[in-house]
Order: C-alpha cells, then structure tokens, then sequence
C-alpha cells in the first residue's frame, strides 16, 4: 500500500515507521509549506498536520480521490464541510480525535458507563486531561469525544473549559456543564480521567497512553482498513464496535 503523510512531525515519523514495518511504502511526506506533488498516487493519505493545515490536506485528498485518514485536532468546527465534499467526491474519510486502540474502547466504556450513571443524580461528572507542553489545542480531542459522548447518554447539556470564565454562568446551568480540565505537562503523551464523585465515593476511568505508538498503529489500521471503500466512517467501523 502506497502511504502519502500529510504532516511529519513527531506523529509523523512514527506512523512512518509502522508502516514500513508493516509492508507498506511512504510517497509522500508534506510539512506544512510542501506541494501536493505525488498525492494521486497514493492509495491512502494520513493527515497528523496542524489545525491550519487540515481542512486544505483532507480537501486536496478528496480533489486527488484518495482516501483520507486525519488524526488532526483543533479544526472541527468545518468537519461538516469535509464530510459534505467527501459525499460529492464520492471519497472515504475516517476523523477521530484518537486513534488508539485501547482509547477507542476507552470511548465505548465511558459511553456505557454514562448510560449507568444518569440513573444517579447523586454523582457529578468531570474530566482531566494532560498532555505535553507541545500540545497545541485545549482541551484535547480526546477529551471533547469524552465529554460528547457523556452528553448523548446524560442530562448534561454541554461542557466547559475549567477556567474563571465560565463563572458567568448561573449555578443552575453549571450543573448541567460537563468540567474539563485541561494540564499540560513536561512529555506526557496523554493520560485522560472520567471521574464520577459524590459525597460517599467516587467512580473513575482512567486511560493513560505510555508513548505514541499505540496513536500512530491505530491510525495506520484504520488507513489498512478504509482503502477501496466509499464513505464517512469512524474507528468503531473500523474496530467492528458498531
């Protein structure tokens, strides 16, 4: 399989090393300021660039009819545009804030347990995350896909940044907020905590990624995975979660 890497940073070169160990063959490595040049021949794109760069890697995949796997975090807000021009180019795209195996399952237990814990009115809800110093957006994807699948399965009605800003809101309506705190520290690839505490006890879920191995394996399964098929999915399609 013919890999085009649209982002060569860290991530970068170590899902470039699972791949060639993995039988595969990079064509392409684009940093930020780099052409296009060889995205046609690609089989599969994976995109772990920055924010500003993303919508334009996924878009110039969909214009070369290559499928796209992005790993990017921090330009969520024009996703539905993505997926409406993945649609029209008839092409396939998989975006997860966290391709990790062991973070995907993660994602399935915590909407399990949000489901559970709803019944309970008794326990509050929050969420730590904590990631290098590198890191540029916060709070992390990771942490977002955690709080969003608490909200599809709880009476929360949204989350919120722990910061003095979000004193504005009256109690009533912090009540129904889902905290993030959001810790950036030394190398620490991502350690992400569910914590459900109430005055008796307290329930927490805990993953903690030992390197980027586990980010860079999942990404490259999922690009193994989507080539020669048409559409929008996402990890649990891939992980047969569903």
């Amino acid at each position: 399989m013919k890999i085009a890497l649209l982002g060569y940073g860290k991530m970068g070169q170590v899902i470039e090393r699972i791949a060639l160990e993995r039988g595969h063959e990079i064509i392409l490595k684009k940093e930020e300021k780099n052409t296009f040049d060889g995205l046609s021949a690609a089989d599969v794109a994976i995109d772990f660039s920055v924010p500003t760069a993303a919508v334009s890697n996924i878009s110039s995949c969909f214009q070369a009819n290559v499928p796209v796997i992005s790993g990017t975090t921090g330009w969520l807000e024009q996703y539905e545009e993505m997926v409406a021009l993945c649609n029209q180019k008839k092409g396939a795209f998989i975006s997860s804030s966290n391709f990790s195996l062991g973070v995907n399952i993660f994602f399935e237990l915590n909407e399990y347990l949000a489901k559970i814990m709803s019944k309970f009115d008794t326990y509050k809800v929050a969420i730590e995350e904590i990631h290098h110093t590198q890191k540029l957006d916060a709070p992390s994807g990771t942490a977002i896909s955690l709080a969003n699948g608490i909200l599809a399965n709880s009476s929360y009605t949204n989350w919120t940044l722990e910061k003095p800003e979000a004193n504005h809101l009256s109690p009533n309506e912090l009540e129904k907020q889902i905290p993030i705190k959001a810790k950036r520290i030394g190398t620490i690839p991502g350690t992400h905590t569910v914590n459900y505490n109430s005055a008796v006890d307290a329930i927490e879920m805990k993953h903690t990624a030992h390197n980027r191995e586990g980010f860079a394996l999942g990404a490259v399964i999922a690009a193994e995975w989507i080539v020669g098929k048409q559409g929008v999915f996402t990890m649990k399609d891939v992980l047969e979660l569903n």
